[in-house]
């Protein structure tokens, strides 16, 4: 006997379907799968013939043939267990024929237990435009699948589960959308910038990032609070909105990192890898190609922490995404794409002793090792970050005293406003934030007055600033405009973006070399 069921399988972060053929046909005892499997649905046999003996059924002693179509993407997934498990015993009578208008996932224990998988959101998303009438997910990524509300999802623990569904359509109910899906939350959390004591020219400067979506880079001695104040940027962020809780929900859900507790990526990413991370770490790719770490930050922030040492290939890998907003990977069969929007937030120290211009501790390093550190960091690549910020050493008297610092509520306030006003003058052209204008949206709303030019003109000569530093400098200008208020950028708000370039400024800067 034949039987067709759907499944369905990743690329990328997209998700195609799958349609498992069975044939149980005369013939001496064998299993064999066809349509290009990999290791773990090669294994699949062996798991799906104990699942269905130890779920109480009888195991076909015939001739056992699956297809997997489409036949030429090579399908490396477990979750082609539950469909082929419910497609022998389909096509040995014990399921009525509405199994084929269900969508399985699921990889299954020898017992006959259903584990959770990856990539639930990306089918249950795909599966709104293919011939289901619903989908058969393991329980633990029923809530994830449901996400969508296009397409039910049952939530089933085990393979007789699944047999007793197909049999009695009402013994399972169908799993409703997660609570509150429309609306996120707010972040969450102790950390707050009410916390952090002085640091306010840098605390501007967070806010200006956040307000814009724009990259910084802070340089400071050790203990100046370059990783407290960037560990708090992400409490000043607006929340997500449910399209970009989705999205990044979707990119987790691949990489199996979403939390079983909550359905829903709620909260704005935050990624902090370590300099020894690998090229496939941080950018993506592997054998089977899976989101990096510029990927895992898509709608949230990326820290990188002591940012010249990184190896310096992987840092160039870094220009694209900056750009573009999503990373390329290429291999012999195939070439994928994943999105990569999100916030670049780096600190390192002023040189490689960590103290130049600090008036407590004299700086060591020789002219040499300063321009060795300084160019591990390539042009190219500081062009591509907005703000560059100088966090000098905290005195006692702002650590013991002074007024109460702002808390994260207050600043995250006033970040929205200036974020609705990006919104309202940039979504006819497709945009959101003011990092995302390309030249001509900068002529349109960017203008500025003659002493505003003369300002902007000195500062390029004097800094010997490119192009693309030049554009930079005009969107945190129109940032720092929309933060006040102002509908046109005026020279006080030009003149606090120039003075966010500071590594130029700084001693050994590019303007040194």
């Amino acid at each position: 006997m034949l039987a067709t069921l759907y499944s369905g399988a990743l690329i990328g972060i997209d998700a195609y379907p799958v349609e498992v053929e069975i044939d149980v046909a005369q013939g001496l005892p064998q299993f064999a799968t066809v349509g290009l499997p990999e290791g773990a649905v090669k294994e699949c046999k062996d798991r799906v013939k104990s699942a269905i003996k130890n779920s109480g059924y009888d195991f076909p002693v015939r001739r056992i043939t699956v297809n997997l179509a489409p036949a030429d993407i090579r399908k490396d997934a477990a979750s082609l267990d539950l469909p082929v498990a419910v497609g022998i015993l389909a096509a040995t009578g014990h399921v009525p024929e509405r199994a084929r208008r269900f969508l399985y996932m699921g990889e299954l224990s020898l017992d006959g237990r259903i584990k959770p998988v990856r990539g639930c959101l990306a089918v249950a998303v795909a599966a709104a435009d293919w011939p289901v009438e619903g989908l058969i997910l393991p329980a633990e990524n029923a809530a994830e699948g449901a996400v969508v509300g296009a397409v039910p999802v049952y939530g089933v623990e085990d393979l007789a589960q699944v047999v007793e569904f197909l049999n009695d359509p009402t013994c399972l109910t169908a799993t409703p959308p997660p609570v509150g899906n429309a609306a996120v939350l707010l972040p969450e959390g102790a950390e707050d910038f009410s916390e952090v004591r002085g640091q306010q020219q840098v605390k501007r400067a967070l806010e200006v990032a956040a307000a814009g979506s724009h990259n910084l880079l802070m340089i400071g001695p050790p203990g100046s609070g370059k990783t407290m104040l960037a560990r708090r940027l992400p409490t000043i962020l607006p929340p997500l909105n449910f399209t970009e809780a989705l999205e990044t929900t979707r990119i987790h859900s691949i990489s199996g990192l979403l939390p079983r507790a909550d359905a829903l990526v709620r909260q704005r990413p935050f990624r902090s890898p370590h300099h020894s991370i690998s090229d496939a770490g941080l950018i993506g790719g592997g054998a089977v190609p899976r989101p990096g770490e510029v990927s895992l930050a898509h709608n949230g922030v990326l820290f990188l922490d002591e940012l010249p040492e990184f190896k310096k290939n992987l840092l160039e890998m870094l220009r694209q995404p900056l750009e573009d907003g999503r990373v390329s990977i290429s291999r012999a069969a195939q070439s994928l794409t994943f999105p990569a929007s999100f916030m670049l937030v780096a600190a390192m120290n002023p040189c490689p002793c960590a103290y130049l211009g600090d008036p407590q501790h004299p700086c060591r390093c020789t002219p040499l090792a300063l321009q060795r550190y300084r160019s591990r960091l390539s042009g190219p690549l500081l062009d591509r970050i907005d703000l560059q910020v100088e966090v000098p050493r905290v005195s006692y008297q702002q650590l013991a005293g002074g007024a109460e610092p702002e808390a994260s509520a207050t600043i995250r306030a006033r970040v929205e406003t200036a974020r609705q006003c990006q919104q309202q003058r940039l979504a006819p052209y497709g945009l959101h934030t003011n990092s995302q204008m390309q030249a001509r949206h900068l002529r349109r709303f960017c203008a500025l007055d003659e002493e505003g030019h003369r300002l902007l003109q000195q500062v390029t000569d004097r800094l010997g600033l490119s192009a693309r530093s030049h554009g930079r400098i005009l969107k945190v200008a129109r940032t720092i405009a929309d933060l006040a208020g102002a509908e046109r950028i005026a020279v006080a708000h030009l003149a606090e973006a120039v003075q966010y370039r500071g590594l130029e400024r700084l001693p050994g800067g590019r303007d040194e070399r």
